[in-house]
């Protein structure tokens, strides 16, 4: 595995994520990178299994932001345009699986992007093959990480952590300054004049674009928004009010009724 340091603001992928070779069917790389540093807009023929041991990643693809704290991996298909935006300083283990290899969920191959919650035996697999030399010829042993890691992929619970984006450039414009400031409360009335459309029109864009309401999609929003305070080490407390709920308990419950468990339980076990 090799690694390095990212500093520049914006920077391309892994030239190994290019590598077609059937004979070493999962190619591995790591990286730290800092705040604020994200990775080019791209794709590759490789598809790739991508944690951040510590950190919290911000991936967009097909108008669809997933939100990846340290308890998951999100899975790219090849093929599929991404970017990687570092919420907070990350250090990488990147798995490439060779497009030779089909990986699955337990019932549909996995055509989209796909946050999921692993195990203990899969972080392990993958710090495995991420220190082991994957540029050289592959050995049996090798082999035999590479298919239980790949079949252990293969039964990761898929978790919502995804928020539907939209193509309207009007939408746009709203949802990505309500990404930048989850915590603001203006309603459609004042978003608005920031999307040149009615408050009728934007709930009309959201119900067709993103198949939720305005209100379910900010609700999303401020809850995956959560997640990232969560993993910087800010209580439930100080989340519930800056986002806006009445009370730490309404906040909690909100969460829980989301993501099936609590705050703090989801932030040490994922789950």
């Amino acid at each position: 595995m090799t690694t390095d340091v990212a500093k520049p603001p914006d920077f391309d992928p892994s030239d190994i994520a290019f590598t077609i070779d059937p004979a070493r069917p999962i190619l591995t790389h790591g990286r730290v990178i800092e705040t604020g540093r994200a990775v080019r807009p791209h794709s590759h023929p490789r598809g790739q299994l991508l944690w951040a041991m510590r950190g919290v990643l911000r991936v967009v693809s097909n108008s669809c932001i997933w939100l990846v704290p340290p308890s998951h991996a999100v899975w790219i298909p090849g093929g599929m345009k991404h970017q990687v935006t570092i919420e907070a300083e990350a250090e990488l283990l990147n798995i490439y699986v060779d497009p030779s290899v089909t990986v699955r969920t337990p019932t549909r191959p996995m055509p989209c992007c796909a946050v999921l919650l692993l195990t203990p035996l899969a972080r392990e697999l993958i710090r495995r093959l991420g220190d082991s030399d994957t540029s050289a010829p592959f050995d049996e042993r090798l082999l035999r990480f590479c298919a239980v890691l790949l079949d252990e992929v293969e039964g990761l619970t898929e978790a919502p952590l995804n928020l539907p984006g939209g193509q309207d450039e009007r939408l746009v414009r709203v949802t990505r300054h309500l990404i930048c400031h989850p915590e603001d409360p203006s309603q459609l009335p004042e978003l608005g004049q920031i999307a040149g459309a009615s408050p009728r029109t934007l709930e009309r864009l959201f119900r067709s674009e993103t198949g939720l309401s305005f209100r379910q999609w900010r609700s999303k929003l401020r809850l995956l928004s959560a997640i990232e305070a969560l993993n910087r080490g800010e209580s439930s407390t100080t989340i519930a009010f800056s986002m806006g709920y009445s009370s730490p308990s309404a906040f909690i419950a909100a969460f829980r009724e989301a993501f099936g468990t609590t705050p703090q339980r989801f932030l040490n076990n994922g789950s």
